[in-house]
C-alpha cells in the first residue's frame, strides 16, 4: 500500500452536488493516493456511506446556502475555521458561492498550504443590475478581495467572461484564473444516440428557477401549441426551495393546469431522459458552463439556449445549437419550431454536439486537469518551504 501523497479537503454547499458533479474527481485523487476528506453544509439526498464506502472521509460542515444571515453566516465561519484545524489539509478545493467565499477567507487565517476555488457561474448578483444587486455587490467586493488572495491560488472558472470580470471588477489577479469547461461527462453513459421516432420532444432539465429561463420554456410551448405545431414539452427538475428565484408550488400548479408542459420533476438518469428527446433546452439568463447542455452535446441532442455567458459557450452556434436572445419567448418558439420543422438539420446538429463532447466535455480531461493543478500548486508550496 502507497504512503498518502498529502490530504485534500473538499468544501461543498450540497453533498449531492459533489456526488453529481466532483466524485469522479475524487476517486482519480484516492487512486493517486491522496487522502480525500468532503465538507458538506447540506445532504441534499446524499448517502454519506456510500462515499465512506469509496474511500473519501464525508463531514457535515454548519453552513447554509441560499440568503445572507450575518449571524449564521458567522457561525459557518467559525465551523470551517475549525473544519479545518481538525483536518489540516495540504490542499483545500472549495466548490460553490460560501465554501469558495468563506473557505477562501478561513484558508488565509490557518495558513492553508494550497486552495483551489470552483466558481461554477456569477449566478444572479451578476444578472441583475437592479439596485439590491449594485448594493449586495458592493458590500461583497471586500469578501471577494479577501477570499481570492491566497498566496498559493488557482481559481477555476468554467468561461473567459467570468474570469474577465471578476477580473475587471478587481477581486481576481488574473494569473490565478484557470478556465475548465465544466465538471465533465461520462461519454459512455450515452450510448443511445439514435433519434427516436413519434411526436417531437423538447425537453428542459435543470433546477426550477426563473433564472434558468423556466417561464421563457413554458410561454414557448404556449405559443406552439397555440400555433398548432405538434410537440411534447418535458420539463425534469426540482424546486429550490432556498433559492429566492425558484418556482414555488403554484406555480407549478399552474403550469400543471395549463396543460402545455409535462412536468417530471426530479430526473436522476438523465441520459435516459433525453434519449426519449429531440430537443435541449435551456433558456439560461447566465451560467458558467450548464451540465444540462454538456450533456445534450454527449446524448447527441440538438440544443436552443440563450447567447448568454455559458450558454453560448456549451454549444458550436448553428452547428450544434441555435441561441436565441435572452428573455425572449417568441425568439425561443421560433427557434425550437425550425428544428422541429426541419428534423434532418436537427440530427446533423446532435452529430456535430457529439463531436464536441467528445473534444471538450469529457471527464477523463476534467479530471486529469484537476489532478494536474493540486500537484502543481503542492509542489509550489513545498518548494517555498524548503527554501
Amino acid at each position: 500500500m502507497r504512503a498518502k501523497i498529502f490530504k485534500l479537503v473538499i468544501l461543498i454547499n450540497d453533498l449531492s452536488f459533489f456526488c453529481s458533479h466532483r466524485l469522479p474527481i475524487a476517486e482519480a485523487a484516492i487512486n493517486e493516493s491522496f487522502d480525500v476528506v468532503v465538507g458538506y453544509g447540506e445532504l441534499g439526498g446524499a448517502n454519506p456511506k456510500i462515499l465512506e464506502q469509496k474511500g473519501i472521509k464525508v463531514s457535515f460542515v454548519p453552513m447554509k446556502r441560499g440568503s445572507i444571515n450575518v449571524l449564521k453566516d458567522l457561525q459557518s465561519l467559525f465551523y470551517i475555521w475549525r473544519f479545518f484545524k481538525r483536518e489540516k489539509p495540504d490542499i483545500v478545493h472549495l466548490v460553490t458561492i460560501k465554501p469558495y467565499l468563506y473557505g477562501g477567507i478561513i484558508a488565509r487565517l490557518t495558513s492553508i498550504p494550497a486552495l483551489v476555488s470552483a466558481v461554477s457561474g456569477l449566478g444572479t448578483l451578476f444578472i441583475h443590475q437592479n439596485l439590491k444587486s449594485k448594493i449586495l455587490k458592493f458590500l461583497l467586493y471586500p469578501i471577494y478581495c479577501l477570499a481570492f488572495n491566497h498566496s498559493n491560488q488557482i481559481v477555476i472558472l468554467q468561461n473567459q467572461e467570468d474570469a474577465n470580470m471578476l477580473t475587471k471588477w478587481g477581486v481576481l489577479d488574473f494569473n490565478k484564473a484557470q478556465i475548465l469547461k465544466g465538471s465533465g461527462i461520462k461519454l459512455e453513459n450515452f450510448n443511445k444516440l439514435e433519434d427516436v421516432p413519434g411526436i417531437p420532444v423538447v425537453c428542459f432539465a435543470a433546477r426550477l428557477l426563473v433564472d434558468k429561463g423556466v417561464k421563457e420554456f413554458v410561454a414557448a410551448a404556449r405559443l406552439l401549441n397555440e400555433r398548432k405545431i405538434q410537440a411534447r414539452f418535458f420539463l425534469a427538475g426540482d424546486l429550490d426551495t432556498q433559492n429566492p428565484n425558484s418556482l414555488n408550488v403554484d406555480d407549478l400548479k399552474k403550469i400543471r393546469e395549463e396543460g402545455f408542459v409535462e412536468i417530471l420533476g426530479y430526473q436522476k438518469d438523465i441520459p435516459l431522459l433525453y434519449s426519449r428527446s429531440h430537443i435541449i433546452c435551456l433558456p439560461s439568463y447566465r451560467e458558467g458552463l450548464p451540465k444540462a447542455l454538456m450533456e445534450a452535446a454527449a446524448a447527441g441532442r440538438a440544443v436552443v439556449t440563450t447567447d448568454v455567458p455559458g450558454c453560448r459557450d456549451a454549444i458550436i452556434p448553428n452547428k450544434s445549437g441555435l441561441i436565441v436572445p435572452v428573455k425572449d419567448s417568441e425568439a425561443l418558439a421560433k427557434a425550437i419550431q425550425d428544428l422541429i420543422n426541419n428534423p434532418e438539420r436537427r440530427k446533423k446538429m446532435g452529430v456535430k454536439g457529439r463531436e464536441l463532447a467528445k473534444k471538450e466535455f469529457a471527464i477523463e480531461n476534467i479530471v486529469d486537469a484537476h489532478l494536474k493543478i493540486y500537484k502543481d500548486l503542492y509542489r509550489i508550496w513545498r518548494d517555498l518551504w524548503k527554501e
